[in-house]
């Protein structure tokens, strides 16, 4: 950034991140720019401060810069920019649309692997069906940027874009023509093999709060939760 003498203006999260710590807060102090993420993170935060008994948890979204609605635009520079609503993953998922591309998160993976999975608190599979619809409604050359790559079967290399044409036409999961029953029985089915993901008990009680970890408590010391008897 500073090489090429650029000003950072935002910090997009497109959601509260299960499997990863977000470093949101690094790179605000290093170079700039206002965190911001969907304005239904609140629900988020209150499903969570109740899973893990957050009692020092605000959640009314303070944590972050900026909490955007759905329909949202912003500028980045000269270029003007939508939010969309995307939840199913997550209640809070929101995908950005900025200039030819969209940055669509934890909604839909390459063609090659599908969607993202819905059986998180929260999720509900027949949402994120409604929510890719919204996305397919995006033109069809519209670069799609993703959170995460798997490298389906007989791929040798992570990918992280294609186009809203190609997941159409080929999603193994959610085509265009892939009925809302169809879909949520797959997904359904699909997410009782799923494990959770080894990093979700310390990345949620992180992400919640913009990244930023809890406040010590009176003896100095920063805790994060180990609920034993809640997630089997």
């Amino acid at each position: 950034m500073k090489e090429h003498n650029l000003t950072v203006q935002w910090l997009l999260e497109t959601h509260v991140h299960a499997d990863h710590l977000s470093a949101a807060p690094f790179l605000k102090r290093q170079l700039g720019g206002r965190i911001a993420i969907g304005s239904r993170i609140t629900e988020v935060q209150q499903l969570f401060s109740q899973v893990f008994n957050l009692k020092d948890l605000n959640t009314e979204g303070s944590a972050f810069d900026k909490l955007f609605a759905d329909g949202e635009d912003f500028m980045l520079g000269t270029i003007r920019c939508s939010v969309v609503h995307t939840p199913g993953h997550t209640p809070a998922c929101v995908s950005y649309c900025i200039g030819d591309a969209v940055f669509v998160g934890d909604t839909l993976f390459m063609p090659d692997y599908g969607s993202a999975r819905c059986d998180f608190p929260g999720g509900d599979a027949a949402t994120l069906y409604r929510s890719v619809q919204k996305l397919y409604q995006l033109p069809d050359q519209t670069r799609m940027f993703l959170c995460h790559d798997y490298k389906a079967p007989g791929r040798d290399e992570f990918v992280c874009e294609t186009t809203v044409a190609a997941q159409k036409k080929l999603n193994i999961h959610l085509k265009q023509s892939t009925s809302e029953k169809d879909f949520v029985a797959m997904r359904t089915t699909r997410d009782k093999t799923l494990s959770m993901p080894k990093l979700l008990l310390p990345s949620v009680q992180v992400n919640v709060r913009a990244g930023q970890f809890p406040a010590a408590e009176d003896n100095g010391t920063v805790y994060l939760k180990l609920p034993l008897n809640l997630f089997r």
